[in-house]
């Protein structure tokens, strides 16, 4: 299997599909790349070299002990662009994905990449400060890591309700569905699912934000019931010159990978990758 190496020696699973100009996913918590394989097909089928890396700690990549914070897991997506000498990215974020993407461009810059995608996205912040009072309280994210701690088996199949919008009525999310969820959730390694709820939730990208100097496009649905849509993605198309907000009603976390959600995402990812 392809590996990178990050700079603390930790390997760094990738998978590369197709070829042409480099569309480079980064996934949510607590899931890993194969999150993104509908969408990196689509961007293959389709003449761009797609391209998403398991973050560290779960999925095929090291489980290092430390490390499990935006600012390494940044480092680790530039260890990937720069190993693969990649040039005139695209890069792409779900949830804490897009908080990685964020934290990159604020890290190391632009100029390897063309544009780039916020989808569901953590930035600027998660956390109910007195600064950010459309965030979650802390409480919120304590009971995320005690469900972890306990037992995430059940967490993680709990969770999968919520994330794909499974509990509302008229829900078409199938039981296949939530049962990846469930799977790629476990090839996680406890530390970094559990050091991860910090680093999503706790770090302030609003800084990050106001360095994008390239296309944005940011996505997210309406119904969005663990990345409220106020503290994120309303906050985040106002701190990003110019970007484009394309939001979805009814739409959950995941709209990626439920049907009618995801054929709208798609249209627009690949609409915007090509203008």
């Amino acid at each position: 299997m392809p590996f990178v190496t990050a700079k603390d020696g930790t390997e760094i699973f990738y998978k590369d599909w197709g070829s042409g100009q480099p569309v480079v996913f980064s996934h949510g918590w607590p899931l890993i790349a194969d999150a993104w394989d509908p969408q990196l097909k689509l961007m293959a089928d389709n003449g761009f070299r797609a391209i998403a890396h398991d973050r560290r700690g779960g999925g095929r990549s090291g489980q290092s002990w430390d490390g499990n914070n935006l600012d390494t897991y940044a480092d680790d997506l530039a260890s990937l662009i720069e190993t693969l000498d990649l040039r005139d990215a695209i890069l792409v974020g779900h949830s804490t994905g897009g908080g990685e993407v964020a934290r990159y461009i604020g890290k190391h810059g632009s100029s390897r990449v063309a544009k780039a995608v916020l989808l569901s996205a953590v930035p600027p912040l998660m956390l109910k400060t007195e600064a950010n009072p459309e965030g979650l309280p802390i409480e919120v994210f304590d009971e995320i890591r005690a469900g972890v701690a306990k037992d995430r088996s059940q967490f993680y199949k709990d969770l999968s309700a919520t994330f794909y919008g499974a509990n509302r009525e008229g829900s078409t999310v199938t039981q296949g569905t939530r049962d990846e969820f469930w799977l790629w959730s476990m090839s996680v390694g406890i530390k970094g699912a559990y050091d991860c709820i910090k680093a999503f939730s706790e770090t302030d990208l609003t800084e990050d934000l106001k360095k994008f100097d390239i296309p944005t496009l940011i996505a997210q649905g309406d119904d969005d019931q663990i990345v409220p849509i106020v503290a994120s993605g309303d906050k985040s198309s106002r701190l990003v010159k110019d970007a484009i907000f394309k939001v979805y009603p009814g739409a959950p976390h995941g709209l990626s990978m439920v049907p009618v959600f995801a054929e709208q995402f798609n249209d627009d990812l690949l609409d915007f990758a090509r203008g």
